[in-house]
């Protein structure tokens, strides 16, 4: 899967999970998330790790995940590539 589609897909679960209204938030690779988007808290990001090792078909380890992975759109997609990747 390429960088591209990665990144859509990521932008995709965010904005359901998260119920942002499209037309109030843009998500763009450089979106930021943690401490942006009022929507995205501690049960959010579980929320989102969850839809993401479902839309992907993966697991993600405990001890993989970070607070850096979670810092932007863009971030979350590299994190989501690597665990690809890995798999």
């Amino acid at each position: 899967m390429d960088t591209r589609s990665i990144t859509a897909t990521v932008t995709s679960v965010l904005a359901e999970v998260l119920s942002l209204d499209r037309d109030h938030h843009e998500l763009q690779p450089d979106t930021m998330l943690l401490g942006n988007i009022p929507e995205f808290d501690s049960m959010a990001i579980v929320s989102v790790i969850t839809a993401l090792e479902e839309e992907f078909e993966l697991e993600i380890p405990d001890e993989e995940l970070s607070a850096e992975a979670f810092e932007s759109v863009a971030s979350l997609s590299e994190f989501m590539q690597q665990q690809l990747e890995s798999q």
